[in-house]
C-alpha cells in the first residue's frame, strides 16, 4: 500500500512546503528501509528518523539509504521508546509517524531467524537478537497454563489447551530446538477438519510465540499514546496492522482520542472539551484486490490513521 501511505501522510509532511522542508517523519518500524526510501524520494527536503529494534535491519537500511545523507537518521530502539528517540535526536515533536507492525518480510525471509513455519529452523523469533527470551524458551519452560494462555490470547488458537498438553509431553522427552518438530506436533494435534479449512495449522501458534517473545502487544499499547502525544498540530499517525489483536488495540486507542470530553447527555460539546484528534480513515482500510493478488502478504493488512487537530488536553 505504498501509494496509500504517501496519500495519508502527505498533508502532514507538506503543511509548510511541498518538498517536505521542516517536516520530520518517524518510521518506527524501519525494517529494510522501503517506506523511508519512498518518502525521502517523494519529498526531497524531508527528514526521516528510522527506528528498529533489529540492528541488522538498521545496518541493511543504512546501506540502502546512504545516498540520502543526513536527511536519514537511524536509532536502535523499539518503537514504543519514542521518548528516548526524541531525546537522542534533540526534537520535541514530529509531523508524521508510520508503524508497520509485525514481523518484516526481511525477517520472514531469513530462515535462520525462525519466524517462518515453512522451513525447519532454530526456534528463535527474536526481532532483537540481543534479547534473552526465545520461542524455544517459551515452549520448554512455560507451565501448561502460561503456554495455553499465550496461544489462546495472542494466537486466538481454539486448541490452545491441547497444544500446550502435547508440548509439555514432548518436551519431557527432549527439549524443543527447531521449528520442524513443532510443526509436526501441530499437524498431529489439530483436527484434520480444521486443518482443511483454517489455513496452515502452525500459523496461529507461530504468531502467538512471536508476539510473546517480542512483547509486541505491550509495545504497541505503549507506542500508540507516545506517538500521538508527540505529533505536532496537523501531524498524522498511520498504523498498518496484520492481526486482529493489533487492529482492535489501534481502533480503541484512536476512538479514545477522538471522543469529546463533554459529559454524556449534553446536546453540544462544551467549550474546551472538543477532541484534539480526528480520524483520517473510516474503519480499517485493506490493500486493493490487485495488490493482494500480486503480494499475498498484503492480504491481512489493516490501515488506520489519525490526525492531531489541537493541543488543549494534557494526555
Amino acid at each position: 500500500m505504498a501509494d496509500r501511505m504517501v496519500e495519508l501522510l502527505t498533508p502532514a509532511l507538506t503543511a509548510r512546503s511541498a518538498d517536505g522542508a521542516d517536516a520530520i517523519l518517524i518510521d518506527g518500524t524501519l525494517g529494510a528501509g522501503g517506506h523511508s526510501e519512498l518518502f525521502l524520494t517523494r519529498f526531497p527536503a524531508l527528514r526521516v528518523i528510522g527506528v528498529d529494534r533489529d540492528q541488522s535491519a538498521l545496518d541493511q537500511s543504512a546501506e540502502r539509504l546512504s545516498r540520502f545523507g543526513d536527511r536519514m537518521s537511524y536509532v536502535h530502539r523499539r518503537y514504543d521508546e519514542l521518548a528516548e528517540v526524541f531525546a537522542a535526536e534533540s526534537i520535541s515533536s514530529c509531523n508524521g509517524v508510520l508503524l508497520d507492525l509485525g514481523v518484516s518480510s526481511m525477517q520472514l525471509d531469513q530462515a535462520q531467524r525462525g519466524f517462518a513455519y515453512a522451513s525447519d529452523a532454530p526456534l528463535d523469533m527474536r526481532m532483537n537478537p540481543d534479547d534473552d527470551l526465545t520461542a524455544a524458551d517459551v515452549l520448554n519452560t512455560y507451565s501448561h497454563g502460561e503456554l495455553a494462555r499465550v496461544l489462546s490470547e495472542y494466537g486466538e488458537e481454539r486448541f490452545a489447551g491441547k497444544i500446550a498438553s502435547a508440548v509439555l509431553a514432548e518436551r519431557d522427552k527432549e527439549p524443543f530446538t527447531t521449528s520442524g518438530r513443532l510443526v509436526e506436533l501441530l499437524y498431529r494435534v489439530i483436527p484434520a477438519a480444521t486443518r482443511r479449512t483454517g489455513g496452515h495449522p502452525a500459523k496461529r501458534t507461530f504468531q502467538a510465540l512471536r508476539v510473546e517473545v517480542n512483547a509486541e502487544l505491550r509495545s504497541l499499547e505503549n507506542a500508540l499514546p507516545a506517538a500521538m502525544n508527540r505529533l505536532a498540530v496537523g501531524g498524522r499517525l498511520v498504523v498498518m496492522s496484520y492481526q486482529s489483536l493489533e487492529d482492535r488495540m489501534v481502533k480503541r486507542a484512536f476512538a479514545d482520542r477522538v471522543r469529546t470530553k463533554t459529559p454524556p447527555g449534553l446536546p453540544v460539546d462544551l467549550p474546551g472539551t472538543e477532541p484534539d484528534y480526528a480520524l483520517v480513515t473510516r474503519g480499517a482500510e485493506q490493500a486493493p484486490e490487485d495488490e493482494r493478488e500480486r503480494n499475498a502478504r498484503s492480504a491481512s493488512v489493516r490501515v488506520r490513521a489519525i490526525e492531531r487537530i489541537g493541543t488543549k488536553h494534557d494526555w
